[in-house]
């Protein structure tokens, strides 16, 4: 009888995202930075969860931002284990160990992956933990040096190195779980290591290098950024909506239009705050999500939504293409109406729009027109307005495909 092979390893993953991460330019780590509409580490976490061999991921977060993290992940937050990071990578890698063989004990592979390289290609994965299935104590992901280099003689060029045998090393990095917790446990050179196969190494295990992948770079410098975001945002789905609404105008109720209180003997009646020109705009995203519309979300049957602010059904909308993995491009809004004038407010309204929706001013335009006084609008009776938005979202629909694969 033929020997039964025995069951895979399980797989689990650390990904260090404690880290400042401020070389990169913004104001905020840039791990938590926005990319296609998600955080940068959100991009990390739905890749490692999303590979069939991965049982258990674990975030390494900045100190005492647990919630913040949580918040920011949202529903991608769920069966994922949170450990607060240390005072370096190893000591946030070594907490990211303790955790899991806490919460799991003896553990097959680990797989420990930086935030900061957002994009992570299954087949990379693949590569990893085959090494590892086949008996490597550990594995990581390199490239060969395209460029020519020399050392540096002061200002001037020295001489030239050999790049014939050199890599570029990537993550993430593939272990032995007990050769790398054990790795971590003996460290004790004051040297801080730049990461975890140097202390396998170190501790006298060879380590595999597998083929890694040019999508695998990491966000370190200016203009990282926005280079990866053109480079997801190529392959996604362009999409556009339309939202028209219309309100009657009354007497005794304030008039917000596009977030901003307009000053008028007449406002705009309905169930919230009667913003039409808001109203629209949230429909045209909705319609672009194919979501149905905003009454369908928030219905003025229910008694929660009576005077309401709008800009809550819009935030609704915005959140709603970001858990899509989507990107709102543009959002053109036309208001229809004899009176007020919309001119001297149409910057205060692009401004409000724009803060909602968490995009530039620049992608905003927000206009006026007349129906020459004829229907309710021309006499007065009321307010209209129409939008038009456009997106991207990933390709994740069956037959949806990217702009380049249909070319």
């Amino acid at each position: 009888m033929a020997e039964r092979p025995s069951s895979p390893s399980p797989v689990a993953a650390i990904i260090l995202a404690a880290g400042a991460g401020l070389r990169s330019g913004g104001e905020r780590p840039k791990q938590f930075r926005p990319l296609c509409g998600k955080p940068v580490v959100a991009h990390s976490v739905e890749a490692l969860r999303g590979h069939p061999r991965i049982d258990t991921v674990v975030l390494v977060t900045p100190p005492d931002a647990e919630d913040e993290v949580r918040a920011a992940l949202d529903d991608l937050a769920e069966n994922i284990i949170f450990v607060p990071g240390g005072a370096s990578r190893r000591l946030s890698v070594r907490n990211g160990l303790d955790a899991l063989e806490a919460a799991q004990g003896a553990l097959g592979h680990v797989l420990i992956h930086d935030s900061a390289r957002p994009i992570i290609p299954a087949p990379v994965l693949d590569r990893l933990i085959a090494a590892l299935d086949e008996g490597a104590m550990a594995a990581i992901p390199v490239l060969p040096v395209a460029d020519t280099l020399v050392a540096e003689a002061g200002m001037d060029m020295g001489n030239l190195v050999d790049r014939t045998p050199l890599r570029r090393v990537q993550t993430p990095q593939a272990f032995d779980f007990a050769a790398i917790l054990a790795a971590h446990q003996d460290w004790d050179s004051p040297e801080e290591p730049t990461d975890d196969a140097q202390m396998l190494k170190a501790a006298g295990h060879a380590v595999r290098l597998v083929t890694g992948d040019q999508r695998l770079e990491k966000i370190t410098w200016p203009g990282d950024h926005e280079r990866m975001e053109r480079e997801l945002a190529a392959g996604m789905i362009g999409r556009v909506g339309m939202g028209f609404d219309v309100h009657r105008l009354v007497p005794g109720e304030d008039l917000w239009l596009c977030g901003v209180q307009i000053p008028h003997s007449h406002g705009l009646s309905g169930h919230s705050d009667a913003d039409v020109a808001m109203h629209a705009l949230v429909d045209a995203l909705l319609g672009a999500l194919a979501e149905g519309d905003i009454g369908s979300h928030f219905p003025p049957s229910d008694p929660q939504w009576r005077g309401a602010r709008s800009e809550r059904f819009l935030a609704f909308a915005r959140d709603r293409v970001r858990a899509r993995g989507g990107i709102i491009d543009y959002a053109d809004v036309t208001i229809i109406c004899e009176a007020p004038r919309i001119g001297p407010h149409r910057d205060a309204m692009r401004a409000r729009l724009a803060e909602i929706m968490q995009v530039d001013v620049g992608q905003i335009s927000v206009k006026a027109t007349t129906t020459e006084r004829l229907g309710l609008t021309g006499r007065g009776e009321g307010i209209a307005a129409q939008a038009i938005v456009s997106l991207r979202l990933p390709p994740s629909a069956p037959g949806e495909m990217s702009t380049k694969e249909q070319v």
